[in-house]
């Protein structure tokens, strides 16, 4: 599998990077050591976590998909240095006033909290999973500084921050002369651009940015298996019903006659391979809960499209 920079790091990641949201939540332990070690196996070295993953699942406290990638790798004797590990920090973890947030004190708790999970004494990438309001962006990224200065962690990305704040962090950094963003993970896919082209990709663009977009398959829209008229039921079947219009069911279509003419590659391998396409993306998360579905998101690795069907379906999302 080809490799990647990571932003302006000398981190090299694998094409696609392996997304763990499911894991202790749609995918069991079990599932889930199949799947990281068929990934690990495929080339794949790049893993993304929270420490919230996945608290909203009954009986799920959080921090359950770090504790699942710390025992994977402790019980298959991954070696630390050939893999990337990335979590975030915001979400809650707990009752307590300081169990949430960007402040100095949740992130100081929770850096060792995720350390423990993953059994490892660093981070490769330590993110930011959305922006705090009430706390000092100065606050913040003095507290990430420290923990890049003790070796605890790597390098510092961001999650869901618009442009404004984005360019608020970098030239904080600057100006203070702390540790910066190097990494952005924006949601971002073939029916939800504007988000990340109205601003973001030039923000990214200017300052040397990694980008690593969530939800590179519209949370299941773009596997094709939601069609026109058609029932189908999911975990996540409630939040793809934004992406239920003609126009994207045309899209649907369109990407499967792609599809056809590149060795019957599925709708899936091409909205991953439109993402591959722009030099911008260093790695789109994927987020399998099956072995059939890896095996599916592998097939994108390496698969290239022609400026003629990137305008095809760049045309079919248009936002402007």
């Amino acid at each position: 599998m080809e490799y990647r920079m990571l932003g302006r790091t000398e981190l090299k990641v694998s094409q696609l990077c392996m997304g763990t949201m499911q894991f202790g939540w749609t995918a069991d332990e079990a599932i889930s050591f199949q799947i990281l070690s068929r990934s690990y196996e495929a080339g794949i070295n790049f893993i993304d976590t929270a420490d919230i993953y996945s608290r909203w699942a009954p009986g799920n406290p959080g921090g359950i998909s770090e504790i699942i990638i710390g025992n994977w790798m402790k019980n298959n004797h991954i070696p630390r240095d050939k893999v990337i590990l990335a979590t975030k920090v915001r979400g809650q973890m707990g009752d307590g006033p300081n169990d949430e947030g960007l402040s100095r004190a949740h992130i100081i708790q929770a850096i060792e909290a995720s350390l423990k999970r993953l059994n490892t004494d660093y981070i490769d990438l330590y993110q930011t999973h959305w922006y705090d309001e009430n706390v000092p962006i100065e606050e913040t990224l003095s507290t990430l500084d420290a923990l890049v200065q003790q070796g605890k962690v790597r390098y510092l990305g961001c999650s869901n921050h618009p442009a404004w704040r984005l360019t608020e962090a970098l030239w904080t950094s600057r100006y203070h002369n702390l540790a910066r963003y190097d990494c952005l993970q924006p949601h971002y896919n073939l029916v939800h651009r504007a988000e990340f082209e109205r601003e973001l990709a030039e923000v990214c663009s200017a300052y040397g940015l990694a980008v690593i977009p969530y939800s590179p398959l519209a949370g299941g829209f773009l596997t094709g298996k939601y069609r026109s008229g058609a029932q189908t039921d999911s975990a996540r079947s409630g939040s793809v019903r934004r992406y239920f219009s003609e126009q994207n069911f045309k899209l649907l279509d369109e990407m499967e006659a792609i599809g056809r003419t590149r060795g019957n590659a599925s709708i899936s391998q091409i909205a991953l391979a439109w993402l591959l396409s722009n030099e911008l993306i260093s790695s789109p998360i994927i987020g399998p809960r099956t072995l059939s579905q890896l095996e599916d998101n592998l097939g994108a690795a390496g698969l290239c499209l022609s400026p003629d069907e990137k305008e095809r379906l760049d045309l079919l999302t248009c936002w402007k």
